[in-house]
Order: structure tokens, then sequence, then C-alpha cells
């Protein structure tokens, strides 16, 4: 049995490890093709500044795979799953096994063969309970949020095709430019929100954490600085807004059944909210079981927080991916209000 240290801390009641090397950079990054179909973290080389929470641990020049037990609907106590970053049994696992009494089972290193993206929210049967638990919302740095994002990143946390991507996707959704009437939040917002060119509504609100970062978005007019983590409560009127967007932000949310209630009530009859994600993130402030799975679980996890909302129509799923294995991967789950909500 292998010693696994994280942070200094010694974790060795770990089932098995095992490693397996890659040959040179190169070859690592014509590994990147597969990488969606694993479970875990991946961590990019030495010295990156930004992690891409896919569905690979990659230390600089190995891949390390945990398999760990499910014991009665948990982790192991020895290893809790929020310090073993990345590491874990995958959210279609779980719904197969433990929603079905399984109280053990092993996670595979790569998820089995299954439906396309755009198939796995259709006709799914939710358990009767929202299935997770407070230690999924973790994450590994518990620090405050307003300390982690009080420094600007002028920066793009996708690359640029997904970037593409996402705009040419919002060009096909959104209410036409300069519709009378039309408000739309952005929310987890930053100094750039991915509207299509020159798009414009006469409210665009970005909420976020950096108020530099939100000056300096053109499309907004107007901005509002708070942690969704501290306070859920969204500052807006009832019914105020016919959009809203969030990309690559849900992973960090701590209380997301809280944000998309809130989320609900200001959306407008009919409104239209877009949760769009990659496999890049902060890995430190992302929740432990978004760390833990892979881009399919992901669907499904964002497909839940709508679920267990209440007042939406049932979640869609849309792979926008440009060039799958060669830049990253893109993902929408979508819904609208129901009319009586």
């Amino acid at each position: 049995m292998l010693l696994c240290k994280i942070n200094g801390d010694s974790y060795s009641s770990v089932t098995s490890i095992r490693i397996e090397s890659w040959l040179s950079v190169s070859e690592q990054a014509k590994g990147r093709s597969n990488m969606t179909n694993f479970i875990g973290l991946r961590l990019p080389l030495l010295g990156a500044g930004f992690s891409s929470c896919s569905c690979s641990c990659f230390s600089k020049r190995a891949q390390i795979i945990l398999l760990k037990k499910w014991d009665k609907g948990g982790f192991v106590k020895a290893y809790p799953r929020r310090m073993v970053l990345g590491i874990g049994a995958s959210f279609l696992g779980m719904a197969s096994s433990a929603f079905q009494g399984s109280k053990s089972f092993i996670a595979s290193a790569r998820i089995n063969p299954g439906p396309s993206v755009n198939e796995i929210l259709k006709n799914v049967e939710w358990p009767e309970q929202f299935p997770f638990k407070d230690e999924d919302f973790q994450r590994f740095d518990e620090s405050s949020d307003a300390l982690f994002y009080d420094a600007p990143r002028f920066v793009t946390h996708i690359d640029d095709p997904a970037i593409a991507a996402l705009t040419k996707y919002y060009s096909e959704v959104f209410p036409p430019s300069n519709t009378p009437g039309v408000s739309i939040l952005d929310m987890c917002s930053s100094w750039v929100s991915h509207f299509p060119p020159g798009y414009k509504q006469e409210r665009v609100v970005g909420l976020g954490m950096n108020e530099e970062e939100l000056k300096r978005n053109p499309v907004l007019t107007e901005y509002v600085v708070q942690d969704l983590n501290v306070n859920p409560k969204l500052p807006f009127e009832d019914n105020s807004f016919d959009v809203i967007t969030n990309v690559v932000s849900v992973d960090y949310l701590t209380k997301p059944l809280d944000v998309f209630k809130e989320m609900r009530r200001i959306l407008k009859p009919g409104g239209l909210a877009i949760m769009s994600f990659s496999n890049r993130c902060f890995w430190t402030k992302a929740i432990s079981i978004w760390t833990s799975t892979g881009d399919a679980d992901h669907v499904m996890i964002v497909g839940a927080y709508f679920h267990y909302a209440g007042g939406f129509e049932p979640p869609q799923a849309v792979d926008i991916s440009p060039n799958p294995g060669r830049s990253d991967p893109m993902y929408i789950v979508y819904s609208r209000k129901l009319p009586t909500a």
C-alpha cells in the first residue's frame, strides 16, 4: 500500500494506486483526446497557474489513479474525498449503484461508454431526494473567496475555440440585440462575458467577485459585487430577467440549490438560464463533487440543480465542444422557468 501525502497530511487507506508514466510531454498532449473518459482531476505541468479539472489526475510526468471504496453512501472516512483532490467515483456510478441501495463499489479508471452529452438529461428518473451531501460541496481551500478573488485576473479561463463556440451558441439563443425590455444577468461575471460582438440590451447586469474586472466588462450596463457562497440571495426583484448566464463558474457554488431557486425567482416566466462549463477550473476552489467526477457527471450534477430547485422545465444538455480532443470541451446545461412558477 502506498502512502498518499497531500498538503502535509498522510493518507494511507487507499485501496490501490496505479501510476502510469507518460513518455514525453508531447505524448501527454496526445493523450488529451481521451481525457474526458477518465475520472479524476487533470493538473497542468508544474509552474502553470490555472488547472483543469477534467477527468484525470496528472502530475508532471505521471497519472495517478486511486481506486476507492464506497461505504454506505459515503467515501471511506480514512481519506475524505475533499482531501484526495479530484479522485472519486462518478456520479453516474452513484446513480446506478448507491441510489439502488448498493453499499460498495470501486470507481473504475474510465467511465464506461454511455449516451452522448446531448442525451444524458433526457428522460431522467431523478431520486426523490436531493442526492448530494454537505461534504459534496466542500472544497480543498475553504479560505475566504473574497481574498482569493481580490486581485483582478484579466485572463480567459477557456481557450479561444471554446470561447468562439460559446459565443456562437449565445448568438443562436439570445433575444435579438436591442430588443426593448430585455434584461440579462451574467452571474459570476468578470471582465468578459463572451456575448456576440456588438450585442447590447437595455439592461445587462454582471454579478461577480471582483469590481475591477466588472468595471472592464464592456457589455454590462451595471454590476453587483457579491459572494454567492456567503449570500446566495440575488439582489433583484422577482421576474426581472429574460436570460441568466453563468460561464465556467457553476462548479464553485457551495449553495447551488439556494442559488438556483433564486435564479428561478428572478427569471421572468419562460426565462432562460444557461449554465456553461468546460473541464477547466481553479481546482482548490471547485466543490468536491465536481473535482471527483468527469464531464458527463458534471452534466448530471447541473441538471440536478435545476430539477431540485423546482419551477424549471426539465433541463437539457448540449455539447458544443468545437474540436473534441484538440481544444477545451464546452458543455451547456439549460432550462426555462415554467410559466406558472
